[in-house]
């Protein structure tokens, strides 16, 4: 019995180090989702434009992305002329949620660097941000066309995490000669 005990610090040791060592592999900007596979959560929230305009979940029309950010955000503005690009040539349909900010702000922000978003709604205490169980700013989600995530991204986008998107919204490919081709 006293050698057992000797030899369980090691055994201990020794599982915690494969945990770590398999957590190293993981990417921590796709983090899973329990949205995913499912409808975007029911919310509405004001325009960030005019207040008086309430903005529903029935009023996004995907296939989209759902983009959290803020004005406070310095990765937000390294992703910005990405969203812009994506919006203005590839017609991408965006929705900015502006996230635990100040309205003034993130008015400026956009005058300043461009609007790339079909509507912004302002999530000022974060509420719509818990419901999509956002980590932080920027965090990227893309809806189907019958507006079920699925793809979450944490972190800024870049043309790389855009293209992994844009497969996830195609789907699987169907193998040649299917019934549904």
């Amino acid at each position: 019995m006293p050698r057992l005990f000797l030899l369980l610090p090691l055994l201990i040791f020794s599982i915690l180090g494969f945990l770590f060592f398999q957590g190293m592999n993981l990417d921590p900007n796709t983090l899973p989702s329990p949205l995913l596979g499912k409808r975007l959560p029911a919310f509405e929230l004001p325009a960030l434009r005019d207040l008086s305009r309430t903005i529903r979940d029935g009023d996004i029309e995907g296939p989209a992305l759902v983009n959290f950010w803020a004005s406070w955000c310095a990765a937000c503005r390294d992703e910005h002329a990405l969203l812009v690009d994506l919006a203005r040539n590839a017609g991408v349909k965006i929705y900015g949620i502006d996230y635990v900010d100040q309205r003034d702000a993130a008015l400026g922000w956009l005058d300043r660097l461009g609007d790339p978003y079909v509507e912004v709604l302002f999530d000022e205490r974060g509420t719509l941000g818990a419901a999509f169980q956002v980590m932080g700013a920027p965090e990227t989600y893309a809806v189907d066309g019958d507006n079920i995530v699925r793809y979450r991204h944490v972190g800024r986008l870049t043309w790389e995490v855009w293209t992994a998107m844009q497969a996830a919204l195609a789907g699987p490919a169907l193998p040649p000669g299917s019934p549904e081709e």
